[in-house]
């Protein structure tokens, strides 16, 4: 029944911004249809190895199933997960994001994947789209970030190149704030770095939304935001577009990439500065990461929830780059947020 502050126009223009009924059924069949494409795809690529999947469950509701690739012809070790969890109270590292979300039963579900592969020259890649709902609330969140071991700049331009036009088909600001979020986001603060050189990343997207969500309301991502004000409001539709956009954008960022590097012959010494370099992903992902923390926190399947960190890796004390060395050009430029669309050698 309307109330008397309501009319037939009003209701008519905030339900369309509500999610469909058989939301949750359609994200988590893309969510799955992602996994299968990307794993397909990875498995094509490298040419040996091949995918092993467990399914599991959570006794408080939900699932998922994990893909482990395992000693490939390119993967040293590659996971490509799904999940979907659902219960009655969020854990507190989304509450503290989104508190009208408390009391209400949640859904999430999802896709993750990190890729290892074993030539140094190969970067290592993430990618995480996800959906919450909790009652009325409801948003859509992901990314995908690059981090090489090596530093060439072609394979940024190309991977941030691609992301942009995924952004640019539902929003020309899209890509530049979503680009400076995941250069804040990836960013490992007790060793003033970012964690490669970026990509996407973006959360709490929903109708009425700003473009940056997150909690650094100095930085250059909320700045752009404020700058260019909160959008237009956009419907469930319009934002799970976009996420699947972003989601077939993943093979065609990456695959030239692997294709470039994986011929190149490396040594010891690369081989040693990738394994060293691993330790700022274990780093990251064990202090800093949100999906890591909510997986523990929502008592997801452990194996899962650490699939992402690699099968071999050290660490080596105060370790300094020889002088203008492949490897000193990563830690002074790469390492650090960079214009990659305008990317010019300085």
């Amino acid at each position: 029944m309307l109330t008397n502050s309501q009319t037939p126009h009003v209701v008519a223009e905030s339900s369309k911004f509500l999610p469909p009924t058989d939301a949750k059924t359609r994200v988590r069949q893309f969510m799955q249809q992602l996994q299968s494409t990307i794993s397909q795809g990875l498995e094509n690529l490298d040419g040996v190895g091949k995918f092993k999947e467990d399914g599991w469950e959570r006794p408080e509701g939900g699932g998922g199933r994990s893909r482990i690739l395992r000693d490939g012809a390119i993967f040293e070790q590659a996971g490509v997960g799904f999940s979907e969890v659902w219960g009655d109270q969020l854990p507190t590292s989304i509450l503290a994001q989104r508190p009208d979300a408390e009391g209400y039963n949640f859904y999430v579900t999802g896709t993750s994947m990190v890729l290892h592969p074993r030539n140094p020259y190969v970067p290592t890649v993430h990618l995480n789209y996800r959906y919450f709902e909790a009652g009325p609330v409801w948003w859509f969140g992901g990314g995908l970030d690059l981090t090489p071991y090596y530093p060439f700049a072609e394979d940024a331009i190309h991977l941030h190149t691609t992301l942009k036009q995924a952004c640019d088909r539902h929003n020309p600001e899209y890509y530049p704030v979503f680009k400076r979020w995941c250069d804040e986001y990836f960013y490992l603060k007790h060793r003033n770095e970012t964690r490669g050189v970026g990509g996407l990343f973006f959360d709490y997207q929903h109708s009425e939304s700003p473009l940056y969500g997150g909690n650094l309301h100095k930085g250059e991502a909320a700045r752009y935001s404020d700058e260019v004000g909160t959008p237009a409001p956009r419907s469930w539709e319009d934002l799970f577009a976009f996420v699947q956009d972003c989601g077939g954008a993943f093979l065609p960022a990456y695959v030239p990439i692997v294709q470039r590097r994986q011929p190149m012959e490396y040594g010891d010494r690369q081989r040693n500065f990738q394994l060293y370099r691993r330790g700022r992903y274990v780093e990251f992902n064990l202090v800093y990461d949100r999906g890591t923390i909510f997986g523990l926190q929502t008592n997801g399947r452990t194996e899962s929830i650490l699939m992402s960190l690699p099968p071999l890796v050290r660490w080596e004390y105060g370790y300094q780059p020889e002088p203008n060395s492949p490897e000193a050009e990563l830690y002074e430029t790469f390492l650090k947020p960079q214009d990659w669309i305008n990317w010019t050698a300085k």
